[in-house]
């Protein structure tokens, strides 16, 4: 599969910070769609000719958005996984991981995933951050089998991340409780 172009970023100002952290609640609480520029200014306390004139167009706030919420959870797991200890053990960190960012900061699920449900357009600059978040997801599930005694180590990876998408959106759907840590209980019984 061809590797998505990095978006364009921007430098952040003081007027471009207080815009993004707006914006991600914003999209995060309402949806991408339903939040205008109008209301992003409003609530960041600059002017719509500030947004535009640092931004360049709602496009590429929603490129800043998730761009950064990826980087943070990055970041967040990296933390979790570096005194993991052997790859079984770092593959249920995750799930760990998961569960204590989504207590904290997802409480409608999966930031990507909900903007998946917006932006399905490849063409979309935001596009490639969403899926790339997600194959990168998919690289370590695997990375961490690859350190296991197991035959298909791809596939493996592939359920786990089944496992931790599923549980993602199901935490987002308040159906039944724990979903991640249910997620992680399965992961355990497919672990040698």
């Amino acid at each position: 599969m061809a590797e998505t172009a990095q978006p364009r970023r921007i430098t952040m100002t003081p007027g471009a910070r207080r815009a993004l952290v707006a914006a991600e609640r914003l999209f995060y609480e309402r949806g991408i769609h339903a939040v205008g520029v109008d209301l992003i200014a409003a609530e960041a306390g600059v002017t719509k000719k500030t947004l535009y004139d640092r931004f360049g167009s709602k496009e590429q706030i929603v490129v800043e958005y998730l761009a950064a919420r990826d980087e943070r959870w990055r970041a967040y797991l990296a933390e979790r996984l570096d005194g993991a200890g052997p790859p079984a053990d770092r593959i249920l960190a995750v799930f760990v991981a998961s569960e204590s960012w989504a207590a904290e900061h997802s409480s409608k699920g999966c930031s990507m995933v909900n903007a998946h449900a917006e932006i399905s357009d490849p063409a979309h600059p935001a596009y490639g951050i969403i899926t790339g978040q997600k194959r990168w997801m998919l690289d370590l599930f695997t990375d961490l089998a690859r350190g296991l005694p197991v035959p298909d180590p791809e596939r493996l990876g592939r359920a786990l991340m089944l496992l931790h998408e599923g549980a993602l959106v199901a935490h987002g759907l308040h159906v039944f409780p724990a979903p991640i840590a249910e997620a992680r209980e399965e992961a355990r019984t497919l672990l040698p």
